[in-house]
């Protein structure tokens, strides 16, 4: 289906063309979802950010999302997984503090000291190479609402068949 996230980047930027005259800005979803972003903010136009966010694993499978950080401390819980998975608050707080600081680290290595794109009022595509369990899309939605985002859409070139 896609070569590498480049050509999924330039296919995805195909399907949102009906967005360029919103002057949209888009954001990718570190690490995977940047590259994708990237074909897709230059074949619209647009200007090309980052919002950070990690997956909270579950102490016993990682990757299963027990929810997902973004920043300025934005936090969505799976409660479903949560119960599923027995995790006490303690065990969930030892993930989220260990996830926050990388988090943290990431975005100082992601923004290397740039001003973040201004959200304020505009419409938001953000991107990511894939949504397994949305947990990490929904709360880079919840960041860029923060920020005042007019619309915001979420892109992805390929997702489980289950998340939606």
């Amino acid at each position: 289906m896609f070569t590498d996230r480049e050509d999924a980047g330039r296919q995805l930027a195909a399907r949102l063309e009906y967005l360029r005259p919103s002057d949209p800005v888009v954001v990718g979803l570190p690490r995977g979802g940047v590259p994708v972003a990237f074909e897709v903010a230059g074949a619209l136009h647009a200007p090309l950010d980052v919002i950070v966010v990690r997956k909270l694993g579950a102490p016993m499978d990682p990757e299963v999302a027990m929810g997902a950080i973004g920043e300025d401390g934005v936090r969505v819980l799976n409660d479903d997984v949560l119960r599923q998975v027995g995790v006490r608050a303690a065990a969930l707080s030892t993930v989220e503090q260990r996830e926050r600081a990388q988090l943290e680290a990431r975005e100082t290595l992601f923004r290397g000291g740039r001003e973040r794109v201004a959200l304020q009022g505009r419409v938001v595509i953000i991107v990511d190479d894939g949504i397994a369990t949305g947990a990490t899309a929904r709360v880079a939605c919840q960041v860029a609402r923060r920020l005042g985002a007019f619309r915001v859409v979420v892109a992805a070139p390929g997702y489980a068949g289950d998340t939606f």
